[in-house]
């Protein structure tokens, strides 16, 4: 109980906690909609575009945490929206275009970061510094899960039923763009708030490896939101504690643990029937 608990005795272990609660309940549903409309790659990408624009926010006004989080929301939304667009236009598919600019936005950010930065500004910027997060961070990310709770409730039908049926939505117009459009800005908030706690090379990982093992697990929609959110807090939980007992960093430590949990569940659901999650048609 003492390996357990002591660690949350100091204040900047209950901080990255609380960091980690607010992140898993925000971040970890919307990985499971990016899973199922075949969007963890963008989260990928959209997470590494969030750089340049943070990047600008420190140039102008240092580690500001208005000015980094501006710039990384609006760079994020830029290149998702970029991506999309030369997809639509160019002989590449969509997955190539997120490629091309999850390569430059990282090559980008890490010059511009490197412009007047030390080298622990650099590694707090790609690796995140969740053990060391003020409260104003702290309620920038609650406010971010909340926001992110709140907009997928509003959005959840048109969501259910793009996955289901992406054509459907296409062909009805309105809803559907204004659906995406949504869901992309939830995606790019979340990222900015693991970018934050995590940094940009770890934050997808709260929100992909908590859904992708969910997925394993279960074929129903709201079953998979659920362990979503609990394997997030598990991983995060087990992360903290790696980091404080055994002094390595926090935020890789965190998505290990996600990691380590999906491949224990990969194991045990190998041999198990899949099935289409909204069909219930077995696969093998």
């Amino acid at each position: 109980m003492n390996w357990l608990i002591q660690p949350f005795e100091f204040e900047f272990m209950r901080g990255a906690l609380a960091a980690c609660v607010a992140l898993s309940l925000g971040a970890a549903p919307i990985g499971v909609f990016m899973l199922l409309r075949r969007m963890s790659l963008m989260g990928d990408a959209i997470s590494h575009a969030i750089l340049p624009g943070a990047a600008i926010g420190y140039l102008v006004a240092g580690m500001s945490l208005g000015a980094m989080t501006l710039g990384g929301i609006m760079a994020g939304v830029a290149v998702a929206l970029a991506a999309g667009a030369v997809a639509r236009r160019s002989a590449l598919r969509e997955d190539a275009s997120l490629a091309a600019f999850y390569l430059i936005s990282l090559a980008i950010g890490v010059l511009l970061v490197s412009l007047r930065s030390r080298n622990v500004d650099l590694l707090h910027v790609l690796f995140g510094s969740v053990l060391s997060l003020d409260a104003d961070t702290l309620m920038l990310i609650a406010g971010i899960a909340t926001v992110s709770l709140f907009g997928l409730a509003l959005l959840y039908r048109p969501l259910v039923i793009e996955c289901a049926d992406p054509a459907f939505l296409r062909q009805a117009g309105g809803p559907g763009a204004i659906a995406h459009m949504g869901f992309l800005l939830l995606a790019v908030l979340n990222l900015v708030a693991g970018f934050h706690a995590l940094g940009t090379l770890m934050a997808v990982g709260i929100m992909v490896l908590p859904a992708a093992t969910a997925r394993l697990i279960s074929d129903r929609l709201d079953a998979m939101l659920a362990l979503a959110v609990v394997f997030a807090l598990a991983g995060s939980l087990g992360g903290l504690l790696l980091s404080y007992h055994m002094d390595v960093p926090a935020g890789p430590s965190v998505v290990m643990s996600l990691g380590l949990i999906y491949l224990l569940v990969l194991m045990t659901s190998a041999l198990r029937p899949r099935r289409h999650w909204h069909t219930g048609e077995a696969t093998g």
